[in-house]
C-alpha cells in the first residue's frame, strides 16, 4: 500500500527502533527519565527556548498552551481553517471555555492588518482577546508557509496589544526547510510553540510543547490534569530525538514528491484547481462531475491511498514512508484515470 493519507501514517525506521530499545528510562511524571529530559532539553536548546514537555500529542500541546495562556471567557485569535479549531474536538471550549474569533486568511495564513482588526475593544459585552494563535504550515492550506515578514509583522500587534503569541507547529520543520529558516528565529518570535514529532520527522508517538520555564511548568501541571502524565516515556522521547537529529534534513525529499504528484494533477482535465505545494501536502480541487470519492476508490483499487476531505477536495501527503518509485506509481495510475 502506498499511503498518502497522511504523515501521520510513518513508522520507525530500523535505526530509529534501536535507539528506542537502548533508551534510558524513569518516571516522567517524577522527572525522573533521563530520554525524556534530554529530548525537552534538546528541543528547547534548538529553538533557544528555556524548557519543553513532552506530550503524547500535538493537539494535547495545543491545548495546554491555549489553557495556560488563557482564563474562561477570554477569546482566541485564530484563521478559520486552523487545526486548533477545526479538528481538536471543540477542545478551546472545553477545556478553556473560551470564544473564538475566526479570521479567513490565504489558505490558512493570517496578515497583520487582519489580526489587529479582529482584537476586541475594551467593552462589558465583548470576550477579552487574549490570544493569537498561528500554524505553520497549514494543513488545510495546502502545507502553505508564513513569510517571515507577516510573522514579525504579527508578533508586534501582539506585543502592542499585549497578547500572548502561540504557534502550531506540528508541520514546522517543514516550513524551515521550504524556506530555509531557522528555529532559533521562532522561539525568539512567539511565547510558545508546539512541534510535532510523529509526522514527517517519523517517530510512533510524540509532541513538545516550547516556551519560558514558568509557562511549561503550568502546563506540566496541565498535563497531569488531562491525562497526559507518561511513566517510562522515555522509549518514545528516543525516538522523537533521533528524529530531530536525523530526520529533518531529508523533508525537502517529501517536498520534490508532492511537487510532482502537483504537476502531474495539472494535466489532467478533469481536475479543477491544485493547491500551490509548496512542502508535503497536496490539495487539489475536482470538477463537478467528478467526485472526489470516485478518484480516492480508484486510487484504493491501485493499492494508494488518499483522503477525501470534501465532496471535491482530496489532500495528499508524502512523507518518509513513500519512496521516489512509488510517487512514480503513483503519478502514473493519476495520469490514467478517466482516460
Amino acid at each position: 500500500m502506498i499511503d498518502l493519507r497522511s504523515d501521520t501514517v510513518t513508522r520507525p525506521t530500523p535505526a530509529m527502533l534501536e535507539a528506542m530499545m537502548k533508551a534510558s528510562v524513569g518516571d516522567d511524571v517524577f522527572e525522573e527519565d533521563p530520554s525524556i529530559i534530554a529530548l525537552e532539553e534538546f528541543a528547547s536548546a534548538m529553538f533557544g527556548m528555556e524548557a519543553a514537555l513532552f506530550c503524547p500529542s500535538g493537539t494535547m500541546t495545543n491545548q495546554l498552551a491555549i489553557k495556560c495562556h488563557t482564563r474562561p471567557g477570554d477569546e482566541v485569535i485564530c484563521d478559520e481553517l486552523s487545526h486548533v479549531y477545526l479538528y481538536e474536538g471543540g477542545g478551546i471550549a472545553a477545556n478553556s471555555h473560551c470564544s473564538v474569533r475566526l479570521l479567513q486568511g490565504n489558505r490558512g495564513r493570517l496578515t497583520a492588518t487582519q489580526v489587529e482588526q479582529a482584537i476586541q475593544p475594551i467593552d462589558v459585552h465583548k470576550p477579552i482577546s487574549r490570544l493569537v494563535s498561528l500554524e505553520n504550515t497549514a494543513n488545510r492550506g495546502g502545507g502553505s508557509c508564513y513569510d517571515w515578514a507577516d510573522l514579525e509583522a504579527i508578533s508586534a500587534v501582539c506585543k502592542t496589544h499585549k497578547l500572548a503569541f502561540h504557534l502550531d507547529g506540528a508541520r514546522l520543520f517543514n516550513a524551515l526547510v521550504a524556506k530555509n529558516q531557522n528555529a532559533l528565529q521562532y522561539g525568539e518570535l512567539f511565547d510558545t510553540i508546539s512541534i510535532c514529532l510523529s509526522k514527517g520527522l517519523g517517530a510512533p508517538v510524540g509532541s513538545l510543547l516550547l516556551g519560558n520555564k514558568a509557562f511549561i511548568q503550568k502546563a506540566r501541571r496541565w498535563r497531569k490534569v488531562f491525562g497526559g502524565g507518561m511513566r517510562q516515556g522515555g522509549f518514545l522521547a528516543a525516538a522523537g530525538l533521533y528524529a530531530l537529529q536525523h530526520h529533518i534534513d531529508r523533508l525537502q525529499d517529501d517536498h520534490t514528491h508532492a511537487a510532482q504528484i502537483a504537476e502531474a494533477l495539472k494535466k489532467c482535465d478533469w481536475v479543477k484547481e491544485v493547491y500551490p505545494v509548496e512542502t508535503n501536502i497536496v490539495i487539489f480541487e475536482t470538477l463537478p462531475d467528478f467526485p472526489a470519492k470516485d478518484f480516492v476508490a480508484y486510487m484504493r483499487e491501485k493499492n494508494i491511498a488518499l483522503l477525501a476531505m470534501g465532496p471535491h477536495l482530496v489532500r495528499m501527503v508524502t512523507h518518509l514512508d513513500v519512496s521516489a518509485d512509488q510517487i512514480i506509481t503513483t503519478v502514473q495510475a493519476i495520469s490514467h484515470y478517466k482516460v
